[in-house]
């Protein structure tokens, strides 16, 4: 199939897909006498599971760790885990810094009148040098 059906087969986008081909995340697929890329069902699957661990976090590294261990008939679920629980992990410490930097909006929102004078402890907080919160 042509790069246009494995982008709908896949939900991966086709500048994506020539993207994962250039940094060797999938390997380069097949040619047509035409010079046509001609994607198979497998490039295409593995498109998904790209898109899949995409979803969940997964940095391109990461996916092609787990495409590695997706395709070793020896690995152990323990490897797989270990990932998973490692990005969990990230994603935690992501969400709780997150969540402090929206209460300081809020709060810095709600020490601002939002009225017609130019004082504002929003531009004052950014505008500080120190390195206190």
């Amino acid at each position: 199939m042509n790069i246009g059906s494995a982008s709908r087969a896949s939900g991966v986008s086709e500048r994506m897909i020539r993207h994962y081909e250039k940094i060797s995340l999938i390997p380069p697929p097949a040619r047509r006498d035409s010079g046509y890329r001609d994607y198979s069902d497998a490039d295409v699957n593995r498109l998904h599971f790209a898109a899949n661990a995409r979803d969940l976090g997964f940095s391109v590294e990461e996916i092609r760790q787990l495409l590695g261990l997706w395709g070793d008939e020896h690995r152990t679920s323990a490897d797989v885990k270990a990932l998973a629980l490692a990005k969990a992990e990230e994603l935690g410490r992501k969400a709780e810094a997150l969540a402090a930097m929206r209460a300081s909006l809020l709060d810095l929102a709600s020490k601002c009148h939002g009225g017609d004078r130019p004082e504002c402890p929003i531009i004052d907080r950014i505008a500080r040098t120190d390195s206190k919160s």
